[in-house]
Parts: C-alpha cells; sequence; structure tokens
C-alpha cells in the first residue's frame, strides 16, 4: 500500500511539476576537438570551457582526437550514443566509416549540433585519405547550411555586431556589450546556403560584412554554428555567454 501511495505521489508530482524530472538529469554534451596548429588552441580552450559548463549543471565529456588528419580517430566515440549535445570543433579530419557512421546516425535522430569556427571543414580534407578512412564535405552544406568560401586578412581581426532585427533572439538577447573586436580573421560564408537560417552576428572588416553566428534546422536536428572561437575569444565574457546561450537554446532550456 506504502508503494502505491508512493507512485501516486510521484506522478501527481511529475504532473504538476515536470521539469523536476527534468531538472534531475543533467544534459550531456560531447565535445570533438583536434590539436594541430591551425585549430586554434581547441585541445586548450574547450577543456577549460567544459569545466564551466560542469559548474552551471551540464555534464561534458571532452575527446580529443588522435592520429593523422587521412586517418583519424575520436576514442570512446561510444558515448555519443547517450549525448544530448554534440559540439564540434576540429578541423580537416577523416574518420573511419564505423565513427563517421556514429556522427550520422546521431543528427539521423534530430539532436542537436553547435560548429564553432573550423567545424565549417570539420570533415573536409585536402589529402589522399587512408583506406577504411572517410571525409564528410557535406557536413557543411547539409548541417551548418554554408559554404567555406575562404577567409579575411588575419591583421585586422573582426568587429562583431549582433544583427538588429534578431537581437531579442535568446541567443544573443542578454550580451554585454553588443559590439565588440576579436582578433580572429572573419571567416568567408556569404550567401549562406540555407536562405532561412537566422542570422545572429555579423563580422564586418573593412567594407566587408559577413554571417558568423547563425541557427538553422537540418532536418530534425537544431544547429547552431559561429565562426568566432579564436583562443582570445574564450577571455571574452560575451563570447562564453553566447556558446552557454546557444547550448541551451539547442537543448530547448530557453
Amino acid at each position: 500500500m506504502r508503494i502505491l501511495k508512493y507512485l501516486l505521489v510521484c506522478l501527481i508530482l511529475n504532473a504538476a511539476f515536470p521539469y523536476l524530472t527534468h531538472a534531475q538529469k543533467k544534459p550531456h554534451i560531447v565535445f570533438l576537438v583536434s590539436r594541430d596548429s591551425n585549430n586554434y588552441e581547441a585541445h586548450r580552450t574547450i577543456p577549460e570551457f567544459a569545466k564551466r559548463l560542469n559548474n552551471q549543471g551540464f555534464s561534458t565529456t571532452v575527446i580529443e582526437g588522435t592520429g593523422e588528419q587521412h586517418a583519424f580517430h575520436f576514442p570512446g566515440l561510444e558515448v555519443l550514443d547517450k549525448a544530448d549535445l554534440l559540439v564540434v570543433f576540429c578541423r580537416r579530419v577523416a574518420l573511419s566509416t564505423a565513427q563517421m557512421n556514429k556522427i550520422k546516425g546521431y543528427l539521423k535522430l534530430g539532436k542537436p549540433v553547435i560548429g564553432i569556427r573550423t567545424a565549417n571543414h570539420a570533415f573536409s580534407v585536402n589529402t589522399e585519405i587512408s583506406e577504411g578512412y572517410e571525409a564528410w564535405p557535406e557536413f557543411v552544406p547539409e548541417i551548418l547550411g554554408s559554404l567555406n568560401r575562404g577567409y579575411g586578412p588575419t591583421d585586422p581581426g573582426t568587429d562583431v555586431q549582433i544583427v538588429d532585427y534578431n537581437s531579442n533572439h535568446p541567443i544573443v538577447r542578454d550580451l554585454k556589450p553588443a559590439n565588440w573586436h576579436s582578433e580572429g580573421n572573419v571567416y568567408l560564408v556569404a550567401p549562406l546556403l540555407d536562405k532561412s537560417a537566422t542570422v545572429l552576428l555579423n563580422g564586418k572588416v573593412a567594407n566587408e560584412i559577413q554571417p558568423i553566428a547563425w541557427t538553422r534546422q537540418a532536418d530534425k536536428s537544431k544547429v547552431f554554428y559561429t565562426s568566432l572561437g579564436y583562443p582570445r575569444d574564450f577571455d571574452l565574457p560575451q563570447f562564453q555567454q553566447l556558446l552557454i546561450n546557444g547550448i541551451k537554446w539547442t537543448l530547448g532550456i530557453n
């Protein structure tokens, strides 16, 4: 009888306060990073950022890949089976067919993904690929909704501006300051392939203006991408808040 009463109370509480059950489970975020001289120290900045997330009610797993770009491996990628969010910050790596299918399978389930900076050429490989490994250049147009059209000059950096007509979006509405400067060069992506994408930030260099943060829907998966992610960006509270807001948005927490 006591068990029945307990179950009845649980059902009533769950119906009245459904967020209690959700709150007990920390959203699990898996980060995929690669270490190379052109990947903007993601192997350093992402673990530090993940520690902050762990203190804010999230559970994180940072996987730093190993091997050459033409035959790359993410140890323990099986954890993706239980992930709530995938964050990609790796550059030009080919994975085994099994690992690439693991990532594709995650997305086929309609789960969310975030891309940071070099994600716009994450699986686009310029060298000959080893047998048993494969690239996935379609990740950029099919998932991120854009193309990698090149890079702006390095020295000027990028002036970051919130897009006025989307300033109320939960990812950017509380960013302070609303405009700032990044030391990283702008990535050339305009025009975006996805005309329905919601552009949240523009980057300006001289007379060049490029989208540098946007959201979209890739089939059933919510997608947030930003080409920011230069090492010094992670020192800026507004950039870290941008990523946290993007994580909450993709997870449906906002």
